[in-house]
């Protein structure tokens, strides 16, 4: 069975990706003490959560992203396990937006709470760096054709409007 975490008060959260554009392994990471989670995501759950994050953040007071703590990934990067259903909350008394990781299960013999989970309590300047550099991560890949607005290769690719 997968480790689970609850980190309480994240010293690190961030995201970060391994490998050339279109062959990148995208990882979410989080760190209390001396307690690291790395998971495995795709870079649709990535982005996606950015844009989730940003809404709920543009309903609370703002705050700038504090760039001075190192939002690098840590090594190694031996993902604990492949996330597949996100959920976030606001824990309002707290003032902490909360981000829960299901691990995906693939196998039919799996029981449904069989998987393990992660839960991030996450203040908002960590949510508001986790954003900007969920961005640029997800910019600094393959650039979309000008045709179909699909990725391209460093090679090209076969655009289905070039016909």
């Amino acid at each position: 069975m997968s480790p689970s975490f609850d980190f309480r008060e994240p010293d690190r959260f961030t995201t970060g990706a391994v490998g050339p554009p279109g062959q990148r392994v995208f990882y979410l990471q989080a760190a209390e003490g001396s307690q690291v989670a790395t998971l495995k995501l795709e870079k649709q759950q990535v982005i996606a959560l950015a844009d989730y994050l940003e809404r709920v953040l543009s309903d609370l007071p703002p705050v700038e992203p504090d760039r001075s703590t190192g939002l690098e990934l840590v090594e190694p990067l031996d993902p604990a396990w492949v996330v597949g259903p996100l959920g976030v909350a606001y824990d309002e008394r707290d003032d902490r937006v909360v981000l829960v990781a299901e691990e995906l299960l693939t196998d039919e013999d799996h029981e449904p709470d069989d998987g393990a989970s992660a839960r991030f309590y996450l203040d908002r300047d960590q949510v508001a760096s986790f954003i900007d550099l969920a961005r640029q991560l997800v910019e600094a890949g393959r650039p979309p054709c000008v045709l179909c607005g699909l990725p391209m290769d460093p090679d090209g690719h076969v655009c289905p409007r070039s016909n």
